[in-house]
């Protein structure tokens, strides 16, 4: 197995790149989330995307993997999974380098409980605090957008802190409201439209996460900072109202 430096820390990290069917490659970086491992997903993804070599298609980075995908060009060549491998080898040869561009500082206003958050009181039952309690450790500085998935705009967030480690709901709704925030094994997601879902609703922003006629059409990126701030019911109304056309 491929050993690479990880410049933003003093241990080395173990990574393998494995084929995921006959059109994409995965560049696993282990399988355990943490902001440094997230970061360097986040750097190699920028490097795969600048390096622009004819017939990768995307490229997504996640929490511990890049995806590459790509397919063949029209004249019958292109890439191959080897071929990749060996383009993407020589590029880590001087180690995964963190992506450069600096972190935006994104503020998501959420309004808590209630109606918005029908999840707060078992969310706070099982973490064994108050609601307010889970607000405040929600509210904390620190957590990052990791990637987008499982629908456009739909950011997973983390990671908080331990106590927000509670699993997701036993049985998931067949419709979360859209801008619900909720919670689940440490992180965040919020959703950009009306979506199923399991995770422990604890409030919603007014916030549109997604608009196909905004560039970009998703409100954050992987590598923003975010910071939640909660607000009361009038705020939101009002914040809501501005929001929509």
């Amino acid at each position: 197995m491929p050993e690479s430096s990880n410049p933003s820390s003093p241990a080395e990290t173990a990574w393998q790149i494995l084929p995921q069917g006959d059109r994409c490659l995965v560049f696993q970086l282990g399988d355990t989330i943490s902001e440094a491992v997230g970061q360097q997903c986040l750097g190699l993804a920028q490097a795969l995307r600048d390096a622009a070599w004819p017939g990768v298609t995307d490229v997504v980075p996640s929490f511990t993997k890049v995806a590459v995908h790509y397919r063949p060009l029209p004249d019958g060549s292109g890439p191959t999974f080897a071929s990749l491998r060996t383009l993407i080898e020589a590029r880590l040869r001087d180690g995964i380098v963190v992506a450069e561009r600096a972190s935006r500082e994104v503020s998501i206003p959420v309004c808590y409980g209630g109606e918005h958050g029908p999840d707060l009181d078992d969310v706070a039952r099982a973490a064994g605090i108050s609601p307010q309690a889970v607000i405040d450790l929600h509210t904390q500085p620190g957590a990052m957008v990791y990637m987008l998935g499982f629908a456009p705009g739909h950011a997973y967030i983390g990671v908080h802190d331990e106590r927000l480690g509670i699993g997701r709901r036993d049985t998931p709704r067949s419709v979360v409201p859209i801008g619900s925030v909720a919670i689940a094994n440490r992180q965040s997601v919020i959703y950009p439209n009306r979506l199923p879902g399991g995770w422990n609703i604890i409030g919603a922003t007014p916030l549109t996460m997604f608009d196909p006629a905004r560039d970009p059409a998703a409100l954050l990126q992987p590598g923003d900072r975010i910071r939640f701030v909660a607000i009361d019911e009038a705020e939101f109304d009002r914040l809501r109202a501005q929001e929509t056309p």
